[in-house]
This record gives structure tokens, C-alpha cells and sequence, in this order.
């Protein structure tokens, strides 16, 4: 089979295709032919060796998040069958309640497991969900990080009602899913991009309001403008240090921030706004395998599909991590490899 390995975490050009055995299940695993992966931003860092403490083991396969078929099975399987279409959960064991420190290292393609860019994949029964019906396999790999975190955010600790207004900083995965879920749930929601085209986008998938950082430096302001001086109940914030004060003046009083990425750095930030507005301020580190289920019944309900930028082939694996380096993407940026 062929499967792609980082034998040193030195950027995308390090990122080398090699045929290997294909791998046989043991007790409780499952072989899953792959047949599509999609990319996270953190995929791009442990490429680069920047996620984490240290650099990825030696000779790591990427990649979390992945869809396919369920070809073999080893022995006491009971969750699954042959022929099942299943997507990998982004930590292996974490299927339910709080996340503790035992689950964490489960993750998959981040260090310590290797990931799902490869043509055939061993996961534990525990640690794979049947996807909705109406999705192809493409779409289904867009779920395991980017959808499952949205929905935690959103749904888990301090659930959306309707007529609420959501505030989603930029137009990469997690926040177009933070957008359909908040308008899935009968919200409002702002959005905020560099780009006027990418705003227009997000119109087109719901979004009543966006506004442009780059024209309007100071959006915070904006984002007051809009909600006459209220705040937004929810923010989903992916920035990290150059965003998190302004998601914290764009809240209402008693609102919640919801932090989940940090891709502009990270920085030390005054607690007097958090304690002023009475804000919640939640980390969020993708979800359980009970979250994924639970969304799952929503998706397949409202019939919801992802929106995916664009499909590499496998071979071109590379070339897809540098479209997600260019930030130009609009949702998921996913790799074929076998029947997407």
C-alpha cells in the first residue's frame, strides 16, 4: 500500500510517499480502506515541526481526519462490519465525558499515532462512528477535527438557542462549520475575513453580516455597530493573541468566548475584560466520540453537507498543504485517495 511518513518534520517538501505491507487487525481493531483525508491547520504545523512541545516522532504518518471503508476486521469487533463507512475520531480514546490527561495522547497523526494518510489504516472498533448516509466519502473526512470542534464549542458545554448571534473570526473549516451549525440552530451570525470575496461567501452559506479586518482594523467596533451596542452571545475564535482582545470587546456582557485555535501566536492578555463583562472564556480541543455521534444525528436530520474548497489527488499531497498555507481556502481543503 502506499502511505505518506514524515521521516523529519521539516516543512511540506519533507512529506515522502513510500509502499509499505499493508497492516492486519488485531483483537479489536478494524482495517479501514481510506478514501479521503482532509487537512487542519494543525496538520500544516506538525508538518513544519512547530505543534507541540517538540517535533513529531520520526517517520509519523499526518494527518487526523480521514474517511473510508471498513475492509477487515479482527477478532471480538462488535461495533462494526465489513462494508461499513466509518470515519476515525481525532483522539482515539476519548469517547465520552470530560477530556483527561489519559486521552490525550490517543490523537491521532500529532506524535504519538500515526495518522490517516495512507491508503489503508488500522483504528481501534472504539474509536471509528458510521458516517450520515447523505455524505460521500470526501465530505464524511471533513468531520473528525474541524466539525466535531465546532460543534463542541457550540452545542456541549453552553448550547446555542435560537436567535442568538455568533461571531466567527475567518473562513477555514472550524468557523464555516461553527457558521452552518449557528444558523442549523436558528442564529444570527457575524464573520470577519480579509477578503470581501470570502465574505461574500459566507452570505451565500448564511452569514447576515461580515466585516473586512483589513478596511476596518478596529472590527471589534463593528461588530458593536451591528448588534446596536449588545455584543454577540457566542465568538468562536480561532486567532489566538492578535484577535482575542477584540472577540473579548465583541461580546455582550455575560457572553462566551470560545477559544480554539491560535494562528496568530499566542500573547498575554488582560483579565480585566473577562471579569468586567462576566465572560466565559472556554478552551476547546475537538471532542469525544459521543460528540461526533451526537452530531452525526444532526447532520444526517438537516441533510447538512461541508463545504470543501478543493479535492487533491493523493499523489498530490503536498500540493494541498500549500493551498492550506495560503490561507485562500473557503472550508475544507481535502485528498482523494481512493473513491472520494
Amino acid at each position: 500500500m502506499r502511505v505518506y511518513r514524515l521521516p523529519t518534520a521539516g516543512g511540506i517538501d519533507s512529506l515522502t510517499m513510500v509502499d509499505e505491507d499493508m497492516p492486519r487487525p488485531g483483537r479489536g481493531q478494524v482495517l479501514v480502506r481510506m478514501q479521503a483525508a482532509s487537512l487542519n491547520f494543525r496538520d500544516l504545523l506538525v508538518v513544519k515541526g512547530q505543534y507541540g512541545r517538540s517535533p513529531a516522532r520520526p517517520n509519523l504518518i499526518p494527518l487526523s481526519d480521514g474517511a473510508g471503508e471498513v475492509v477487515e476486521v479482527g477478532a471480538e469487533v462488535s461495533r462494526v462490519k465489513l462494508g461499513d463507512r466509518v470515519a476515525g475520531i481525532f483522539m482515539q480514546e476519548w469517547i465520552g465525558g470530560p477530556m483527561t490527561p489519559e486521552v490525550q495522547p490517543s490523537a491521532l497523526g500529532g506524535g504519538a499515532r500515526d495518522g490517516v494518510l495512507a491508503e489503508y489504516v488500522l483504528l481501534d472498533q472504539h474509536g471509528v462512528v458510521p458516517i450520515p448516509a447523505h455524505l460521500s466519502y470526501a465530505e464524511a473526512a471533513c468531520l473528525p477535527c474541524a466539525a466535531v470542534t465546532a460543534w463542541n464549542a457550540l452545542f456541549s458545554y453552553r448550547p446555542l438557542v435560537a436567535g442568538d448571534t455568533v461571531l466567527v473570526l475567518g473562513t477555514g473549516g472550524v468557523s464555516v462549520f461553527a457558521l452552518q451549525f449557528a444558523r442549523m440552530a436558528g442564529c444570527r451570525v457575524i464573520t470577519t475575513s480579509s477578503s470581501d470575496d470570502k465574505l461574500e461567501r459566507a452570505r451565500s452559506l448564511g452569514a447576515s453580516d461580515g466585516v473586512n479586518y483589513r478596511t476596518r482594523p478596529e472590527w471589534q467596533q463593528a461588530v458593536q455597530d451591528l448588534t446596536e451596542g449588545r455584543g454577540v452571545d457566542h465568538v468562536v475564535e480561532v486567532g489566538g493573541a492578535g484577535t482575542l482582545s477584540r472577540s473579548l470587546q465583541s461580546a455582550r456582557l455575560g457572553g462566551a468566548i470560545h477559544l480554539i485555535g491560535v494562528l496568530t501566536g499566542v500573547a498575554d492578555v488582560n483579565p480585566m475584560a473577562i471579569l468586567q463583562r462576566n465572560l466565559t472564556v472556554r478552551g476547546v480541543f475537538v471532542g469525544s466520540r459521543h460528540m461526533f455521534e451526537d452530531m452525526n444525528r444532526a447532520l444526517a436530520f438537516h441533510q447538512l453537507r461541508p463545504v470543501i474548497d478543493r479535492v487533491f489527488p493523493f499523489d498530490h499531497a503536498k500540493a494541498a498543504l500549500r493551498h492550506l498555507e495560503s490561507q485562500t481556502h473557503v472550508g475544507k481543503v481535502v485528498i482523494a485517495i481512493g473513491a472520494a
